[in-house]
């Protein structure tokens, strides 16, 4: 029962987060949202059991790639008249409609689920380092050589940028 109020604690405090994230409209705020969010879902991944990747959550996007994101909103220094104020465009509302309408299919599907026996049991080692190393190197070998040499190339190119001469 603890478990269940936990899980459910957790998801609607992400959702909300994560809604958080679109609507406000300080940049600052946003990015705290979302580290707020990352912390709510690596804490549904210690349910999970799945301490790994919840720590992986914690430390490559809470601790590295949230660092950047404030980094480079702090370097813009945007002024609040800067940011402009918001408008209703299609496109919100269009994204509106859409997120309303898979809400409720997920409800729809989480509800129907309940009613049957439609979850898949876990594993025995579900999210174990070892059970994570022997997929990623073993079925999705190439997908993942193929990632890393995409970020070396950016990085290739980034310092290339970085190093071009002014005029």
């Amino acid at each position: 029962m603890a478990e269940a109020l936990l899980f459910w604690g957790f998801g609607g405090l992400a959702a909300g987060l994560a809604m958080l994230v679109i609507v406000m409209p300080n940049p600052i705020h946003c990015a705290l949202a979302l580290i707020g969010n990352i912390f709510c879902v690596a804490a549904l991944f210690v349910l999970l059991d799945a301490h790994f990747l919840a720590a992986i959550q914690v430390l490559v996007y809470a601790g590295a790639i949230m660092v950047l994101f404030l980094f480079v909103i702090m370097l813009l220094n945007l002024k609040p008249d800067e940011l402009g104020s918001p408008k209703q465009t299609a496109t919100k509302i269009a994204g509106s409609i859409l997120l309303c309408w898979v809400g409720f299919k997920l409800v729809v599907h989480f509800l129907d689920v309940r009613a049957g026996d439609g979850f898949i049991a876990v594993t025995e080692n579900y999210g174990t380092i070892e059970s994570i190393g022997r997929l990623l190197f073993g079925k999705y070998l190439l997908p993942f050589e193929v990632a890393s040499i995409l970020l070396l190339s950016s990085i290739i190119g980034a310092v290339a940028i970085a190093k071009k001469k002014l005029w």
